[in-house]
């Protein structure tokens, strides 16, 4: 889409009423709401259970009964939502065009699981996955705690066989753990154990706590990433995934506290925000097939800044699939 071609879109996007998330007509474009008030979907995407002529599927899995130190995002995807809406008017910085152009993109809102039985959440939240997928679409999550990865993964490689894993976190939640325990720092050993994702293909960048095995990742931890650069970190992902089908799974807690205090499992020596952004635009024409954004827990943020870079991290992720796309207003 031409610059001048955008600029006359933002400026004739007013809408007549708030609400846009029920209101709208198209679940395409961007639409410029007031950003104080109306219904907080994610980037003001309509919300629909209806997935016919849907690409992505943006759904929060509020589940945080996995977490090991302060609980709390199972508020993550509200809070996320929230925060969105400061971005909903315009198109993410530097792609030159807008990815809500080229995708339709709605708000399924939320999984549904029963606390009071944990013993079937796995499984509950795999099923709803699957469904999800059975439309052809494409999942964008909002965590909760990051063992929500593990239903989404097992429905994925169903339908793709093992896929390539892009994990961006402060822990390489690869510990080694016992069968069917449900545990938000072991649920990519799991993973991997039983096929779900490939090690071979998969990279893991950012980690900063101790852990022994790789168990076959590539494991490009924080002080490689610090010394070497975001660039050699690009390249080093193209080159592990190719084009394979893979899965792109970002804990806030890569960033470091300053940037990310709304979290469970902070750990200094983190990234910047910038940073992050930078890495996720650099995920561009890589084979994206599903993606999550994880451990926001707001009740540990400051001014929604956790929650804010949350929302920008998704928003450049469907940035990253929209690449991909022609766009669908070039005639």
């Amino acid at each position: 889409m031409s610059d001048q071609r955008l600029h006359d879109q933002l400026s004739t996007a007013t809408p007549r009423a708030i609400d846009s998330a029920i209101t709208r007509p198209s679940p395409y474009g961007t639409l410029a709401e007031p950003t104080y008030s109306g219904i907080t979907s994610f980037l003001r995407r309509p919300y629909r259970k209806d997935l016919r002529d849907t690409d992505v599927a943006v759904f929060g899995a509020p589940f945080d009964l996995a977490t090991t130190n302060r609980p709390g995002a199972r508020l993550g995807p509200r809070a996320i939502r929230s925060a969105s809406a400061s971005l909903a008017w315009c198109p993410p910085y530097r792609w030159g065009f807008d990815p809500l152009d080229r995708l339709s993109v709605v708000d399924f809102g939320d999984l549904y699981f029963d606390p009071g039985r944990p013993a079937d959440i796995p499984q509950g939240l795999y099923e709803q996955v699957r469904d999800i997928l059975s439309h052809d679409v494409l999942p964008l999550a909002l965590g909760g705690d990051h063992f929500v990865s593990f239903p989404i993964l097992r429905a994925l490689s169903e339908r793709h066989g093992p896929i390539s894993l892009i994990h961006f976190d402060a822990h390489s939640d690869t510990w080694r753990d016992e069968d069917d325990r449900v545990d938000h720092g072991t649920m990519f050993f799991h993973a991997a154990r039983l096929g779900y994702v490939d090690p071979s293909t998969s990279i893991q960048l950012g980690m900063r706590t101790f852990n022994e095995e790789t168990h076959g990742f590539q494991v490009c931890d924080a002080e490689w990433l610090h010394a070497q650069g975001i660039d050699r970190a690009l390249h080093a992902i193209h080159s592990r995934v190719g084009q394979r089908p893979c899965y792109v799974s970002f804990d806030i807690d890569f960033l470091d506290p300053a940037f990310a205090p709304g979290t469970g499992t902070p750990v200094c020596g983190g990234f910047s925000t910038h940073e992050a952004l930078r890495m996720v635009r650099g995920l561009a024409s890589l084979n994206v097939i599903g993606m999550d954004v994880v451990e926001v827990a707001p009740a540990y943020d400051h001014a929604e800044i956790t929650a804010l870079a949350a929302a920008s991290i998704a928003h450049e992720l469907l940035a990253v699939v929209a690449s991909r796309r022609p766009c669908r207003h070039d005639d």
